[in-house]
C-alpha cells in the first residue's frame, strides 16, 4: 500500500493512494495491532501533501554508501556513523527547503538523497534476521545538511548541521514494508534543476537495512515511528570541485525505485 498524509478540513488525515492517482480514506492508528483501515469505497478530494509520517525519532546514518565514502576521502567506517535530526527539521513534499540566515546562517547547504526506513513496533536488541520484521514502511528522505555548521563549527558533532527547519523533508508517498521485500536493491537519483547528480543503488550501502536496524535496537529501544535514514550516495554537493551548494530558486528531487519522487523548492530565510 502507498500511504500519503494531507491536510483535510478537519486536520491531517491518512489515505490510501491508488494507480489511477485518486485515495481512498484510511482511520485508525498506523501503529496499533489492527492499524489503518480503509473509511469509504469512495475516492477522497486530496488537500495539500504532509510529510507521510511524524516522526517519533530521525536517526540518521553518515558515510554509509562506499561511494560516497570515497568521494569524500574517508575510510570505511567500522561500525555505522550515527547523528540525531530533531524532529522540527520534518518538511513536507513540495515545501520549500529553507536556507538559514539569522544568526546561524549557512552558505554551504547540501542536499542528500536517502531511503528512509520507518519503524512499525517497539524495537529492541533485535536480530539482522529478524529485523525487517519490525519495519512498516519506506519512504524518501532529504537529508539536508549545512556542511560548515556539520564540519566547521559543530565542535564535532552533526546535529547542528543537521537539524534546522526544514531539514528532513520526506514523502511523497510511504511505501509499506510488504510491497518491498528487499530494500537493498533500489536505484536512488537526486536531481538538481534538472541535471542528475546523484545516481545509485541501495546494494552499495555499507551497512544494509537490517544490519542498522539490528544495531540500532541493542540496548536502546527504537520507537514506532522512529525514522533512520540509511545515507546518501555520491554526488553530494561538498563532493565536487569547487563544491555546488544550494542556492535559492533551485529545485531538488530525489527519486527512489518502488517510492516515488520527493520533490522541493530551495528559498533563503526572510529575516
Amino acid at each position: 500500500m502507498k500511504l500519503i498524509r494531507h491536510l483535510t478540513p478537519d486536520g491531517p488525515a491518512y489515505a490510501a493512494l491508488q494507480s489511477d492517482g485518486t485515495a481512498l480514506a484510511l482511520s485508525g492508528d498506523p501503529y496499533s495491532i489492527t492499524g489503518l483501515q480503509v473509511a469509504a469505497s469512495l475516492p477522497v478530494s486530496l488537500g495539500p501533501r504532509l510529510a507521510p509520517v511524524l516522526p517519533a525519532n530521525i536517526i540518521g546514518i553518515g558515510l554509509n554508501y562506499r561511494a560516497h565514502a570515497r568521494e569524500m576521502n574517508r575510510p570505511l567506517p567500522e561500525f555505522p556513523m550515527i547523528f540525531v535530526k530533531t524532529t522540527n527539521a520534518l518538511q513536507d513534499p513540495f515545501a520549500p527547503i529553507v536556507l538559514p540566515r539569522s544568526g546561524n546562517a549557512s552558505r554551504e547547504v547540501d542536499y542528500e538523497g536517502e531511503l528512509a526506513v520507518v519503524i512499525g513496533r517497539a524495537a529492541k536488541n533485535v536480530s539482522r534476521e529478524h529485523a525487517l520484521d519490525y519495519v512498516f514502511g519506506y519512504t524518501v528522505a532529504n537529508d539536508v545538511s549545512a556542511r560548515d555548521w556539520q564540519f566547521k563549527w559543530g565542535n564535532g558533532q552533526f546535529c547542528q548541521g543537521k537539524s534546522f527547519d526544514t531539514f528532513c523533508p520526506l514523502g511523497p508517498v510511504l511505501v509499506t514494508a510488504d510491497e518491498i521485500p528487499d530494500p537493498g536493491q533500489l536505484a536512488v537519483r537526486t536531481w538538481v534543476n534538472g541535471e542528475l547528480r546523484q545516481e545509485s543503488n541501495t546494494s552499495d550501502l555499507i551497512f544494509d537495512v537490517p544490519a542498522l536496524i539490528a544495531f540500532l535496537s541493542a540496548s536502546k529501544t527504537l520507537l514506532p515511528g522512529t525514522v533512520i535514514l540509511t545515507g546518501t550516495p555520491s554526488g553530494v554537493g561538498a563532493g565536487f570541485q569547487p563544491p555546488r551548494y544550494l542556492q535559492s530558486g533551485d529545485t531538488v528531487a530525489i527519486e527512489i525505485e518502488g517510492i516515488g519522487t520527493l520533490e522541493n523548492p530551495v528559498q533563503a530565510e526572510s529575516l
